[in-house]
C-alpha cells in the first residue's frame, strides 16, 4: 500500500483528520500530529468571511510552524466568492491544500442551500468547483460529501463524477445522508460504488471508524485509496499512533492507562491555552473534551465534575494528578463517540427539491459568519 497522493500531496499513512467545528483548531491538530501521520484539516471556514478578512475567520486559519502540510476546509454557495478565496490562499500562501465543503448537515447550513444540501444542485456544484480549481495554482482542491439529502435524494454518484471532471485532486464520501445526521450506521458499501463510478481519482471514505482496524477493514471492503477519520479521535488522539502502526503492518495499539490519559489531557489544555493566548478562554474550551478523554474509566461524578470546572492550568494538572494513574484502559472507552441522533428532516429552503439543475439558488445570506460550523 502507497501513499495516497492528492493533488502533489503525498499523504502517509492515507489518513484525514476530518473538519470538526470547535474541535479541529491549531491546538488538536498539533495534538494528533505528535501521535502520528496524515493531513490534518482545519475547521470550517466561511469563504465570504475569509475573503472580507474577517478577523475571527484569520485567526481559525492561523497554523503553528510545525504543521505541514497546511489544509484549510472552506464553505462556500457562490462560485465567484470560492473563486475569489482559493485565489487568496494560494496567493497569499495560507495553506498547501483546500478542501471544500458539501457534507455539513447542520440545519443553519442546509437551510440555507449551503453543506450537504448543495450537491443536489448538479450545476451550482459543478460552476463552484470549476472557479475554486481554477484559481487554486498548484494548491490541490479536494472535496468532501455525503451521499445525499436522504434515500429519495441520492447526489454522491453524479457530485464524484462531477469533481473527477472539473479536476478535483480527490473526494471524500461520508456514507451517510445529511438527514441521518451522525445516527445509524455509515453505509460503506456507498463508498464502494463510488469508487468504482469514480477512477480517475483518490476516493476516500469516512463514518464509523473508531479504530484502526476499522480504517483497515473500510478499505478492505470498499477499496477506497484512504480513510478520513473523525468522530473516532475524540478524547483520543493517539488514535492516529494507531493508524500509523496498522498501515505499517504492525498489530501494536495504545491502551493507555489513566495516567497517560491525563498527560495527554493536560497538553491538550497547555496547546489550547497557547492557540487561545488567554487561559481562561483556553480552559473553557478544553472542557467538552473532558467527557470523552474520561469515557469508560472509572471515575465518581464528583472527580468528573471537578475536572470539567477547573478554572486553570494549574488547578487542572493538580486534579488530574489526583486520578489513578495505574488504572487500566478500559473495554468501555472503545466504539462510538459523539453526538449520534438522526433527525425528522433536513432543513432545506423553499423549493429546492423541485430542480436538481437549476430553480432556487442559495440566499446571499447563506454564508454569513458560520466559520467554524
Amino acid at each position: 500500500m502507497g501513499a495516497l497522493k492528492v493533488g502533489t500531496l503525498e499523504v502517509w499513512p492515507p489518513v484525514v483528520l476530518a473538519p470538526m467545528a470547535g474541535i479541529t483548531n491549531t491546538a488538536f491538530r498539533r495534538l494528533c500530529r505528535e501521535q502520528g501521520g496524515g493531513l490534518y484539516v482545519s475547521e470550517m471556514i466561511t469563504s465570504r468571511a475569509l475573503v472580507e478578512r474577517n478577523a475571527k475567520t484569520l485567526r481559525m486559519i492561523r497554523f503553528h510552524d510545525e504543521e505541514r502540510p497546511r489544509s484549510i476546509q472552506l464553505y462556500g454557495v457562490d462560485p465567484a466568492v470560492v473563486g475569489r478565496a482559493v485565489r487568496m490562499i494560494a496567493e497569499e500562501d495560507l495553506a498547501d491544500h483546500v478542501d471544500l465543503n458539501f457534507g455539513c448537515p447542520v440545519p443553519k447550513v442546509t437551510r440555507k442551500g449551503g453543506g450537504s444540501a448543495l450537491p443536489y444542485k448538479r450545476n451550482l456544484l459543478r460552476a463552484i468547483l470549476r472557479e475554486a480549481v481554477a484559481n487554486a495554482g498548484s494548491l490541490p482542491v479536494t472535496m468532501k460529501m455525503r451521499k445525499g439529502i436522504d434515500d429519495d435524494h441520492l447526489t454522491y454518484l453524479d457530485a464524484g463524477r462531477i469533481a473527477a471532471g472539473e479536476g478535483v485532486a480527490a473526494v471524500a464520501l461520508h456514507g451517510r445522508t445529511a438527514v441521518q445526521h451522525y445516527g445509524g450506521q455509515a453505509d460503506w458499501d456507498a463508498i464502494a460504488r463510488l469508487k468504482e463510478a469514480v477512477t480517475e481519482i483518490p476516493v476516500l471514505g469516512n463514518g464509523d471508524i473508531w479504530s484502526a482496524d476499522d480504517a483497515l477493514r473500510m478499505m478492505r471492503e470498499t477499496g477506497c485509496d484512504g480513510v478520513v477519520v473523525g468522530r473516532g479521535c475524540l478524547g483520543r488522539p493517539w488514535l492516529f499512533r494507531d493508524l500509523t502502526a496498522a498501515f505499517e503492518g504492525s498489530a501494536e495499539r495504545a491502551r493507555p492507562r489513566l495516567g497517560e490519559v491525563a498527560a495527554t489531557m493536560a497538553r491538550h489544555a497547555e496547546l489550547l491555552v497557547e492557540h487561545a493566548e488567554d487561559e481562561r478562554h483556553g480552559i473553557i474550551d478544553f472542557r467538552k473534551h473532558v467527557g470523552w478523554y474520561t469515557k469508560g474509566f472509572t471515575l465518581g461524578a464528583e472527580q468528573r465534575r471537578a475536572l470539567a470546572l477547573a478554572e486553570s492550568l494549574d488547578e487542572l494538572r493538580e486534579r488530574l494528578s489526583a486520578l489513578d494513574a495505574d488504572q487500566p484502559w478500559p473495554a468501555a472507552a472503545e466504539g462510538p463517540r459523539g453526538k449520534s441522533n438522526e433527525r425528522d428532516r433536513v432543513h432545506l429552503p423553499e423549493g429546492w427539491l423541485d430542480d436538481p439543475y437549476d430553480g432556487v439558488a442559495p440566499g446571499a445570506d447563506a454564508e454569513s459568519d458560520i466559520s467554524g460550523g
